[in-house]
């Protein structure tokens, strides 16, 4: 016999412990030699994770599709695995040497990777556990690890691959630089956050002119948020069709103090309308100010070190060209060195005092700043590794175009377009030591050789430098009379952006560049459960990668979910405080409860909003089937496996197969269509309304009766529905069900199979006429219940019921079914009758009419009037929304998640108002 009450602590890891014991999420586990392969790529979590919510729903849905898969018979691979992460691994670790006063630059690289590896053995894998907790299904077997020796060998080969094919290559371009980690980082990494800041208007001279503040045909005012980018100013632009500066066009202006020469160009990018219409133009401090520079062929000037600190004195750049009787060596000495934003106050004092500053306004802008480091990124001009992403997008956009992968919900293809169709050069390089070192050595002359390894990269040198004429032949001949390491060539010291590593992911873990057998059953993957924050970063690279070096997209579907936010519709984040841990909702209300919960939420195209009481509430579904098993087992229910459903006599036992036919067929539909909320939809339908409700309340005069034909029947036929439920549900709560399955085996046996590797329902048996009839009765029934508690009719009160406009087969349901529902719907008697009885409530069910009189159990005066005031409450409140949600301030100023909660809450006034309407109507008897 069952426990009374379902424990999921105690359950849950003994379950997973029988799951790893019997490998049964082994990549083929279950399946029939040659069977279809289904794979799945885990989004590797970062080294340094710990599970949250938005992993707890990503992985809940793809092991839904694994297990799913499993059960199906196909050859089931998920791939699991970790990612490095370079930036964040290593903070981690440089944090925690800082605690004992060690800094990275006082140690070796070498000596530094140990330390990250020391620390990723002993605590990288946090997650991984956690995950397990969570359920996830993957084969642990074939974990991988983006630095492991394999992965490393694919980035390797597709560096060098893309270089050699001219794909990758070293260019001077701006990237985003964090000025505190000291290195460039993807746009991913860089979050734009709202400041209060300035607009300082300056105005620059005219060259040969006498400069004037009072004259404004003197010089041309700018404006600028950061006026130490001025130092670097090298052109000044204007539209071409502003008469203000077409006589300007061409000439110079004197960059104040600086003094530099520099000219007034015309180009679209400046706007009459804002402004002045006149735009400084920085090259190497602004990514538009780049373009518009490459586009004049204007200097692009650093004037700044890599940490963020003005360079002007031995900054060749910026003192190429000056004219020496404009240099202020005073100013510099003074500039020379100074952090950034040290360097603006001084320099708004320098142009106040020069009387070049013209105004100051307050100015609400933009900043980009460092997810990681915190501070505001420069877009800094340095040399660093890019791939032609353009060339390597056109087969990528093709295949989404062409259907080969599609992206579900489909609207995010157009995300995926209007980023893959504008795609800028990617930049591979950063400037860390945790990460795949690039594979490229420099010679002495600063020529470069990328080779798979040293002793290639070398030998590549020697041919080179040999055959060269001249001094440089001499000086290799001369170092190989002697040859040491590192004679000849420089390893570059950069690593790849994690995301290079993570973009070969669906090949790279199936062995590749080796032709694997895994490679050749496992490629392309299936599907890839994603969120839209990384369509760019991650599925975009590797539909490149994977179509580049394995001729094949990676997978043919992309499922992209929406984000998990709080109850209020809020998105999550510690500064806010509405965080919620998915391990303590595991340790309250079990694994299963989090992920059903999580599954009958994921809508397409719809944010989660996640109120831990919603949680609560699916627990007691499993609660509910808990206690469904243990009703089942105390009235003798066993497996029997001689039952057949074909065979069932009782209309009651028929109907409910049926049901089962159309659960399971809709459940399916959901699961094969991503539509996951559909489908744990009609798993809640059938089990807690259907089977639950009426089955069993139908099923309990028939275990109480002397039929023994029925009641065997029944035992039977109840445990063959709780069985197939057990199987539906597994996927979505995988630890309750294998539970069941194991205490419900047939009598005298034990389970010699686990529910995870058992095949997936497919029933056909359907009796229409049988379900028409009990779905009838669930209807009268239903609705007589509902009209007693709208009415607020006493649960001990009973009432005559009457039929009206009853066909032939009405009447015949009524003599069949007269005793459940005379007990079930609270009523003295049933009679047929030509019109309804005065006074009462009448629920239209088919097409007959059922009555309730409802004056003799309540004063349907009273009752009307407690329901007209219900309803003039009702309209105002609809009536304090609709005045707050067409207050357009409100609409435009509220965060998102209070405006749509001021709508849901309307929707549920509207759908409180409608149902007291109906009542009202009922009590009056007006229509």
């Amino acid at each position: 016999m069952l426990d009374k009450t379902y424990d999921a602590a105690s359950v849950e890891p003994k379950i997973a412990l029988r799951w790893e014991q019997e490998h049964a999420f082994r990549a083929g586990a279950g399946a029939e030699h040659g069977a279809e392969p289904y794979t799945i790529v885990i989004p590797p979590p970062n080294v340094t994770g710990s599970l949250h919510m938005g992993h707890a729903l990503n992985n809940t849905l793809q092991d839904i599709l694994v297990r799913f898969e499993r059960m199906r018979g196909k050859n089931v691979l998920w791939q699991p695995g970790m990612d490095h992460a370079g930036i964040a691994t290593q903070m981690v670790v440089e944090r925690k040497l800082a605690e004992r006063q060690i800094r990275r630059r006082d140690m070796s690289r070498e000596e530094f990777i140990d330390r990250i590896w020391e620390w990723k053995d002993e605590s990288g894998g946090i997650i991984v556990n956690q995950l397990k907790r969570l359920g996830a299904s993957c084969d642990w077997s074939r974990e991988r690890f983006t630095m492991d020796e394999g992965l490393s060998k694919a980035v390797v080969e597709v560096f060098v691959t893309l270089y050699k094919q001219g794909l990758i290559y070293k260019d001077k371009r701006l990237v985003n630089w964090d000025p505190k980690l000291l290195t460039a980082i993807s746009d991913l990494e860089v979050e734009q956050l709202e400041v209060n800041g300035n607009l300082w208007h300056f105005r620059y001279p005219v060259e040969g002119l006498a400069f004037d503040p009072e004259n404004p045909t003197t010089y041309i005012t700018v404006a600028t948020t950061r006026p130490e980018t001025m130092l670097g100013d090298t052109c000044v632009a204007v539209h071409p069709d502003d008469e203000r500066y077409r006589h300007l066009v061409g000439r110079n202006l004197v960059l104040p103090l600086v003094g530099r020469r520099i000219p007034v160009i015309a180009d679209e990018y400046s706007d009459p309308e804002k402004g002045t219409g006149a735009v400084k133009i920085t090259p190497a401090h602004d990514f538009n100010d780049f373009e518009v520079g490459k586009r004049h062929k204007a200097r692009a000037i650093n004037i700044l070190t890599v940490e963020a600190k003005i360079a002007l004195k031995d900054n060749e750049d910026f003192l190429d060209g000056l004219s020496l009787e404009l240099m202020n060596e005073e100013i510099w000495d003074r500039l020379d060195g100074l952090d950034r934003f040290e360097a603006r106050k001084f320099i708004v004092e320098l142009m106040e005092a020069g009387g070049y500053l013209a105004k100051v306004e307050p100015h609400r802008h933009m900043v980009p700043h460092g997810d990681r480091g915190g501070v505001p990124i420069e877009p800094f001009l340095t040399d660093q590794w890019y791939v032609d992403a353009a060339t390597l997008a056109k087969p990528a956009i093709a295949s989404v175009r062409e259907g080969r992968t599609s992206f579900v919900p489909k609207n995010w293809e157009k995300t995926y377009f209007e980023w893959m169709e504008n795609i800028q050069p990617w930049c591979v390089s950063r400037q860390l030591w945790w990460g795949h070192q690039i594979p490229a050595w420099y010679g002495p002359d600063g020529h470069v050789f990328v080779e798979k390894t040293e002793k290639q990269a070398l030998e590549a040198a020697v041919e080179y430098y040999l055959a060269l004429d001249g001094p440089w032949k001499a000086w290799v001949e001369e170092k190989l009379e002697n040859f040491q390491p590192g004679d000849i060539l420089t390893r570059d010291e950069d690593v790849l952006d994690t995301w290079f590593s993570s973009a070969l992911w669906p090949f790279s873990t199936l062995g590749w560049p080796d032709a694997t057998e895994e490679l050749k059953i496992h490629y392309p993957t299936s599907v890839l459960v994603t969120g839209f924050d990384i369509i760019f970063f991650w599925v975009a690279r590797m539909m490149m990668m994977g179509l580049h070096f394995m001729e094949e997209e990676p997978f043919h579907t992309v499922y992209v979910h929406a984000l998990v936010r709080d109850k209020n519709g809020a998105k999550m984040s510690k500064s806010k405080g509405n965080v919620i841990d998915p391990l303590e909702l595991i340790d309250e209300y079990g694994a299963d409860a989090l992920r059903f919960t999580l599954t009958i939420m994921a809508a397409q195209g719809r944010d989660v909003k996640l109120d831990p009481a919603r949680i609560a509430g699916y627990r007691n579904f499993g609660t509910k089937l808990w206690n469904a098993t243990r009703f089942a087992e105390m009235n003798g229910a066993a497996i029997d496996p001689a039952f057949r459903p074909d065979e069932a006599k009782l209309t009651v036992n028929r109907w409910i197969l049926t049901e089962l036919t159309r659960a399971s067929a809709a459940m399916t539909r959901g699961i094969e269509t991503y539509r996951f909320n559909e489908a744990a939809g009609a798993a809640y339908a059938f089990v807690w309304n259907l089977v639950c409700d009426w089955y069993l309340e139908l099923l309990k005069p028939v275990f109480m009766g002397e039929d023994e034909a029925a009641k065997a029947e029944s035992r039977a036929c109840v445990a063959h529905v709780l069985e197939e439920i057990y199987k539906l549900l597994h996927p979505m709560m995988p630890f309750m069900t294998e539970e069941l399955w194991a205490r419900t085996a047939p009598a005298g046996s034990e389970r010699q199979d686990m529910l995870a590797l058992t095949r997936w329902p497919q029933p056909e048996f359907a009796d229409d006429a049988a379900a028409a009839e009990i779905n009838w009765l669930v209807d009268l029934v239903s609705g007589i219940r509902s009209v007693r508690s709208e009415m607020n009719v006493p649960a001990a009160a009973q009432a005559p019921l009457a039929m009206v406009g009853a066909d032939a087969e009405t009447r015949e349901r009524l003599g069949r079914h007269a005793p459940a529902i005379i007990r079930l719907a609270r009523v003295t008697e049933i009679a047929l009758a030509t019109e309804a009885p005065k006074g009462s409530a009448q629920i239209v069910v088919g097409e007959a009419t059922a009555c309730i009189p409802l004056g003799d159990l309540i004063d349907l005066d009273a009752e009307a009037a407690r329901i007209g005031k219900e309803i003039v409450k009702t309209e105002g409140e609809i009536g304090r929304i609709d005045k707050k949600l067409s207050n357009e301030k409100f609409v435009a100023n509220a965060p998102d998640e209070i405006v749509d909660a001021e709508r849901e809450k309307r929707a549920e006034f509207v759908a409180v108002l409608d149902r007291l309407r109906v009542a009202l109507q009922r009590v009056t008897g007006q229509t």
